[in-house]
């Protein structure tokens, strides 16, 4: 059964029956919030919500090589793949699936966060109050078993960027940190400078 958690709330990232974790799946996940259109009817925004990641050594981001996202979709190692950008948030489930080959990443990457950008958000005039029912959830990619879940909860006003969570290597042990925070960035650029 998988674990709900709450905001900077850590887990070890293992399979249900307690081995070691060899691949998994991040599904990110939003629907943009409905909105008064006038005489009964309801519409909602189109909002294209951007999922990164963030390939880190000793914590922080060295290399543009060592982000993944809609334009370069497969990490250099080929072990993280990003299956694609969905441009509207539309339908049921996860909006972008990311892969992670966790057993063959190489030694030197420690961390790996998942980040969530509005595309031309201020250009668009959006923010991710205009966004509801946001998760991040683990998945062990072998067996298909939901391991856990951060469903976003908080009010994001004003916010063009999210930090969703991380895994992160702790003495040999991979773990989770549901982080949940938003930020005013306008970029992936601008996000990832925060990691360097």
């Amino acid at each position: 059964m998988a674990v709900n958690l709450q905001k900077g709330q850590k887990v070890e990232l293992r399979k249900s029956d307690g081995s070691t974790l060899r691949r998994v799946m991040i599904g990110l996940g939003w629907d943009a919030a409905k909105t008064s259109g006038g005489f009964f009817s309801r519409r909602t925004h189109n909002i294209d919500c951007d999922a990164t990641v963030f390939v880190c050594r000793n914590g922080k981001l060295m290399s543009n090589d060592d982000v993944v996202y809609y334009g370069n979709l497969k990490h250099k190692s080929g072990c993280i793949t990003h299956m694609g950008d969905n441009l509207t948030g539309d339908g049921e489930g996860d909006d972008e699936q990311i892969f992670v080959n966790l057993d063959a990443l190489p030694g030197e990457y420690d961390r790996i966060i998942f980040v969530v950008n509005i595309y031309n958000s201020h250009e668009r005039n959006q923010n991710f109050g205009m966004i509801q029912n946001a998760f991040i959830r683990i998945i062990d990619a072998e067996s298909n078993t939901e391991l856990c879940r951060y469903n976003l909860t908080e009010n994001y006003e004003g916010m063009t960027a999210m930090v969703f969570g991380e895994i992160y290597l702790r003495n040999g042990q991979w773990k989770f940190n549901a982080i949940g925070q938003g930020t005013k960035d306008a970029s992936i650029e601008e996000l990832a400078a925060r990691f360097r």
